[in-house]
């Protein structure tokens, strides 16, 4: 592990890159990607999450790749950059928009909004709401059902619900959007993930055969943790997007093999032979007992949604707490560290931590060789 992060200091330094920055290893990424491409059922397309890779090279790349043009976005501004960058894009919302975010989105963006948006709709009312602006703009509305597998964040619960629905007329269904995130976490006393998958696939089934055969074009489910678990069944397509960089979150028997591709990484300012405020014998006597490091250091920035890895064994302490500015870390008595060194974090999760850091130093090949521009967060 140090030589690797060794080799990234090393090209950092050559690049001349002296702040906070998000690092994607371009190389494990596309590793990713080919376990992606042999795991991924037949008959299987993947939807890329656009929030969880908000970065227009880093979606084109895995795009190409994987022959895709299929996204799953959930915020405006994001859909339409990605409505810009691929022209061919077809794009679903994985969360109900409120309509009067529709409407704005309709009116004030371009084609693409009218003819390559499907939106998501998970109850009666909200269903009546895009009929009437469908109605209100003279136009048609796709749109999918939001249905409940298991997760239990909302959606219709039965595929009676739907069946007993009256579709307006300006609205087409193109299918459902299942989602089941909660699988990977069930105990094995209740069944473990195997059992939740077959259960959320077979209900996933019999909410389609509750639709039309013309009104099944979209049979979405899984995400990241879960979309190479599934084999036949009745969906055509898998949602995945933090699992090609993968963040400590995604540690999942789903996901085994794959590398995290993504680092935060941030100078140390400082190496200091740790003290806290008020009287030396207060550090000497939490020392002893282990409650508090002899060595330590601080970093430019910190309070990121991160897990440190490097320097080895480097880690925060809670008497001192978290800082956005200069963060404490604690280190072993063994380490040798010294300022003008990096430290190297773990996100823990994709969406929003890739875009904190403005543009994202590629690795590839030993050297940092270009910088990806992200999404915007609003």
């Amino acid at each position: 592990m140090s030589a690797y992060f060794a080799a990234l200091s090393e090209a950092l330094k050559a690049a001349e890159i002296f702040r906070p920055c998000l690092v994607l290893d371009r190389d494990r990424l596309d590793g990713n990607i080919a376990l992606v491409k042999e795991r991924l059922a037949p008959g299987l397309a993947v939807r890329l999450v656009d929030k969880s890779l908000p970065c227009m090279p880093l979606l084109s790349h895995i795009a190409r790749a994987l022959e895709t043009n299929r996204f799953m976005t959930f915020h405006p501004p994001v859909t339409q950059a990605v409505l810009d960058g691929f022209p061919e894009g077809d794009l679903l919302y994985g969360k109900p928009m409120p309509v009067g975010a529709a409407k704005a989105a309709l009116t004030r963006g371009g084609a693409g909004w009218w003819s390559r948006v499907c939106w998501l709709i998970d109850t009666p009312e909200r269903l009546a709401d895009y009929g009437a602006l469908a109605a209100a703009l003279d136009t048609e509305l796709r749109f999918a059902f939001e249905v409940d597998v298991g997760l239990h964040r909302g959606g219709f619960s039965s595929p009676a619900e739907i069946k007993a629905l009256t579709v307006p007329e300006r609205l087409h269904c193109e299918g459902i959007m299942a989602y089941e995130a909660h699988a990977p976490e069930i105990p094995g006393v209740f069944g473990g993930a195997a059992r939740a998958l077959k259960q959320a696939s077979a209900k996933a089934a019999e909410f389609a055969a509750a639709l039309d055969p013309d009104r099944r074009r979209i049979l979405n489910i899984g995400g990241s943790k879960t979309a190479l678990l599934h084999g036949a069944g009745v969906a055509n397509e898998v949602s995945m997007g933090s699992a090609f960089v993968l963040p400590s979150d995604f540690d999942t028997h789903g996901l085994d093999r794959f590398q995290p591709a993504a680092f935060i990484a941030t100078p140390i300012l400082k190496a200091v032979d740790a003290m806290l405020p008020g009287p030396p014998s207060l550090s000497r006597a939490l020392q002893a007992l282990g409650l508090f490091p002899k060595k330590g250091c601080y970093l430019y920035g910190g309070k990121w949604m991160a897990e440190p890895v490097f320097p080895e064994g480097m880690k925060p302490n809670g008497l001192i707490g978290l800082s956005s500015n200069q963060q404490f870390m604690g280190l072993p008595a063994s380490a040798d560290v010294k300022p003008g060194g990096y430290a190297f974090l773990r996100p823990t999760q994709s969406e929003a931590v890739l875009q904190h850091f403005g543009a994202i130093a590629v690795f590839a090949g030993g050297r940092i060789v270009e910088f990806w521009p992200v999404l915007p967060m609003g």
